[in-house]
């Protein structure tokens, strides 16, 4: 098994379509890149501890490799708005990639380079080696799954599934 740590923006969202993808075994919402030792939800909305919100991926490599989990990641958010994803802004929700191997630090920079003639404007994806990691609350964790409904998750989650569903159906559970 392998690991990879990703924040496209609201972790809800990256967790509730990671949790699909075949040879995803576990999916864990917490937080990443900053300063403050175990910091709780309500410090990182503040947007001053420099973590951001990421989703923590278990998977086997012989079903799917680190490189198709990032082409799913480009694809399930924009990695060319700074500090932002739609209505969430704010340095939490920066579009970044965490590895913990010169492997997985060079497929990023790979996939990178490949996914900037997809877009129309650069991407801002940060790329940076995984120092801490702390999970998020156990509220947070499996929220798509256990609030469907909520406004949030119906109006944004919902679709990024969708879209998913729509485009890497092979990849799907």
């Amino acid at each position: 098994m392998a690991t990879a740590i990703l924040g496209g923006g609201c972790f809800w969202c990256t967790e509730a379509v990671y949790k699909e993808v075949k040879g995803v075994t576990a999916v864990e919402s917490g937080y990443t890149g900053g300063t403050v030792d175990k910091p709780s939800y309500e410090q990182i909305c503040t947007g001053t501890t420099g973590h951001a919100e990421v989703v923590k991926l278990t998977f086997d490599p012989k079903t799917i490799s680190y490189r198709e989990l990032l082409e799913i990641f480009f694809t399930i958010h924009d990695p060319t708005t700074l500090n932002r994803q739609g209505n969430d802004v704010g340095t939490q929700y920066r579009s970044v990639i965490y590895y913990d191997s010169p492997e997985q630090l060079e497929t990023a920079r790979h996939v990178i380079a490949e996914m900037a003639c997809v877009w129309d404007a650069p991407i801002v994806t940060e790329v940076s080696p995984v120092e801490t990691y702390f999970p998020a609350e156990d509220y947070h964790q499996d929220y798509f799954e256990n609030h469907p409904l909520q406004g949030y998750c119906a109006f944004v989650v919902a679709p990024k599934v969708a879209k998913f569903r729509k485009l890497f159906t092979d990849k799907s559970r």
